[in-house]
């Protein structure tokens, strides 16, 4: 009975956490994040209450909610657009280099 759900749920989490995502070069996501560092800050601490810090995240949770505003599983009226063109690369390389900063 329960069974099926179990099934697409784990198939599902391989999909989220497989081993075949793409590796983050921290260097290429310094380069890519001067945008987010308007809002963000430029090492990643936001001087604003409204935004979070990124620097010191886990890699894995930065690509997880990247991905998920990129998709649209996740809305935001500010982020969604912003990591709508995001590739894959991308996510990972950002996530690299926040997840490389300490807080």
């Amino acid at each position: 009975m329960y069974k099926l759900p179990m099934i697409i749920a784990l198939a599902a989490l391989g999909l989220v956490f497989s081993p075949a995502q793409a590796a983050g070069d921290a260097a290429a996501g310094k380069a890519k994040a001067a945008v987010c560092g308007a809002c963000h800050g430029v090492n990643g601490i936001s001087t604003n209450d409204m935004w979070p810090n990124l620097a010191g995240q886990k890699e894995g949770y930065l690509k997880l909610q990247l991905t998920a505003l990129r998709d649209g599983t996740r809305k935001n009226p500010m982020m969604s657009p912003m990591a709508a063109n995001l590739s894959d690369q991308d996510i990972a390389d950002l996530a690299a280099y926040y997840s490389s900063l300490g807080k």
